[in-house]
């Protein structure tokens, strides 16, 4: 059985507070609907300042996940690091476990925008170790015990629910993400499908003499629409999907590696590309992916189209790959 995700960005380029109001609704409303149907996971994200409304806040959007839903694990993939204060960052993921039981998974990244950084006052040149510190803060915070932080003594509670810590992953595309995850024991995260860099991981591992594993992206990993005519839908909302990859692509410097990264400029470039697809029912189930992430409200997408993508997905598709 695939890994099942949804995923949430709550872009709505040209948003009024009403219609994006109506659209975080609508993806809590969603993510309660794929708990109940077996989806395994909600995935979201950070990115800041964006003109079309992408979410800064994940921690928020999760906890409200999480009032809502019973089972369903969240990743957020990924948060920016530097960009947080390491004890406040502890203490918010800690709590969110709390409250969870166990169901919150943070992969870690430094991010590629400078003006995110900028927005925060936070120097960029200085990122990989900033977050080093934020790293090696919240594995000593969620301990519970007293510790040494910027020379004073400090102590953070509540302690997480898991044990030892919350599922924290080290996310990148570069060797220095490697090897900050090796030497910390910390899984690790590519943001794409990275044969070359897990092997470099691994080699760390034992040079540093500590534990770990790797959940990289398969060598496919769509992101997914549902529909009964491919052909119609992506006559009508083509554009939201090429609204994402366009935004998402000019944000990445050419040695960015990411799974879903796009270089189409037109709608039927997207769709020959194959990162995002719109399939139906049928063609979904024999995929044969590994994982199956659905977007249903990519780059603005219609709340009704959003549904209709999420019933067909959890009525037709998860029944097929079931049996």
């Amino acid at each position: 059985m695939p890994v099942t995700v949804v995923r949430f960005n709550l872009v709505e380029p040209g948003a009024t507070p009403a219609s994006l109001s109506a659209r975080y609704r609508a993806a809590l409303e969603m993510a309660a609907y794929a708990d109940e149907h077996g989806i395994t996971t909600v995935q979201t994200e950070e990115h800041h300042g964006a003109g079309n409304n992408w979410l800064p806040s994940p921690f928020a959007f999760a906890g409200a996940v999480f009032g809502a839903t019973r089972r369903i694990a969240v990743t957020v993939s990924a948060i920016i690091g530097p960009l947080h204060d390491p004890l406040r960052l502890a203490e918010d993921i800690a709590v969110l476990d709390l409250l969870s039981g166990g169901r919150l998974v943070t992969v870690a990244g430094i991010g590629y925008r400078p003006e995110e950084y900028a927005l925060f006052d936070v120097e960029w040149k200085r990122r990989g170790r900033i977050q080093d510190e934020v790293l090696e803060t919240l594995l000593r915070a969620w301990t519970g015990e007293e510790f040494t932080y910027r020379g004073r003594t400090v102590r953070v509670t509540p302690r997480p629910y898991s044990d030892p810590h919350p599922l924290l992953l080290v996310g990148g595309s570069s060797k220095a993400a490697a090897r900050r995850a090796a030497r910390l024991g910390l899984p690790f995260f590519p943001s794409a499908h990275l044969p070359e860099l897990e092997a470099y991981y691994k080699e760390r591992l034992v040079e540093y003499g500590t534990e770990g594993w790797t959940m990289m992206p398969a060598a496919e990993t769509p992101l997914l629409h549902l529909a009964e005519d491919p052909d119609q839908a992506w006559a009508a909302y083509g554009e939201h999907f090429l609204h994402e990859a366009r935004t998402y692509a000019s944000w990445q410097s050419g040695d960015i590696r990411s799974a879903v990264r796009s270089a189409a400029t037109t709608v039927d470039e997207l769709r020959a590309e194959g990162v995002y697809r719109i399939l139906t029912p049928d063609e979904c189930v024999t995929q044969g992916l590994d994982s199956l992430v659905l977007h249903p409200l990519a780059g603005g997408m219609p709340l009704d189209e959003g549904w209709r993508s999420l019933r067909l997905f959890a009525e037709r598709v998860l029944p097929g790959l079931a049996g």
